[in-house]
């Protein structure tokens, strides 16, 4: 389930990016602007541009530190299930040899 919902979302990101990028470009070919205004445009969407990857990576980053805490507490779950399975066989072993 998490995979799909990751691939999803790699999916989703980069149609934004590749959207974003293509609306620049056509944006700046199709805009009567002299040279100096063109530059200042790219350099301003440039500048937008990498706000904007640096939000996307801190949300990343959130959702993968989620991921991260979810995987912990689910093995530790099991990790104690097991645990607790073992020393139930032990009794149930102990109680027999008596």
């Amino acid at each position: 389930m998490a995979s799909n919902n990751e691939s999803h979302f790699w999916d989703s990101f980069m149609a934004f990016t590749v959207g974003a990028v293509a609306g620049f470009v056509l944006g700046v070919l199709f805009a009567p602007a002299s040279g100096k205004e063109t530059r200042a445009k790219i350099k301003e969407e440039a500048l937008k541009a990498t706000e904007s990857a640096k939000e996307s990576y801190g949300k990343i980053a959130q959702e993968a530190e989620k991921g991260i805490r979810v995987v912990k507490e689910k093995t530790t779950e099991g990790i104690d299930t097991i645990r607790e399975f073992i020393d139930k066989k032990k009794e149930e072993l102990t109680k027999k040899e008596v």
